[in-house]
């Protein structure tokens, strides 16, 4: 027996990143279970993010005001910039409380087998705020997967000539593993990113 509504409500949650046919499912028996209120109000909700949620005109960013309360704090060190892949990556950067600069999010990565190439991504913009601002540093922090890693390179090769630092974060073991359980990679970057103590 197949009910059309639900047929669609699961066909939606599939969209989804991370969602498959089961989750998908379990979301949508989830919501046939709620009050009609908590439906509405979680539909709501989605349209008011939808409506109220933009990118900031200067670092791309997801934010209500114009610029980002990042961009708009003076207190922040407006010459280095962190670039990012997406929007999602600023928390896990600002959970530490050690970045103190600015971001920039290139809204994706070099990926020539699905068709994205520079032009396809912000590149233009971080350019444009390098010779437009006080820019000295720049952080990269794409990744470390093959895209990220190409990203790094080409952003590396375009940057430095124009005058500023260019970083790459460091990569390796994270912290709580276990030396004999890391691929070759891992472990190889790891022994490249030694610092001395």
């Amino acid at each position: 027996m197949s009910i059309q509504a639900l047929d669609d409500l699961i066909a939606e949650f599939k969209k989804m990143p991370g969602i498959g046919l089961k989750t998908a499912q379990r979301l949508s028996f989830y919501i046939l279970r709620i009050q009609k209120q908590e439906a509405e109000k979680l539909a709501k909700t989605i349209l008011q993010v939808k409506e109220r949620i933009t990118h900031c005109s200067i670092c791309g960013n997801f934010t209500q005001q114009e610029p980002c309360e990042i961009c708009a704090n003076i207190k922040r060190d407006h010459q280095v910039i962190c670039v990012v892949e997406e929007p999602k990556d600023i928390p896990a950067i600002e959970r530490t409380g050690e970045f103190q600069g600015l971001y920039h999010v290139l809204m994706g990565v070099i990926s020539p087998l699905d068709g994205i190439g520079p032009e396809n991504l912000k590149i233009k913009n971080l350019v444009e705020r390098i010779k437009t601002t006080a820019v000295k540093e720049i952080i990269l922090a794409t990744n470390p997967n093959v895209e990220g890693e190409a990203t790094a390179t080409y952003l590396s090769r375009l940057l430095k000539p124009m005058g500023v630092k260019v970083y790459r974060i460091a990569r390796g073991l994270p912290v709580g593993s276990e030396l004999e359980y890391a691929d070759e990679v891992t472990v190889s970057k790891a022994l490249e990113g030694k610092v001395e103590m």
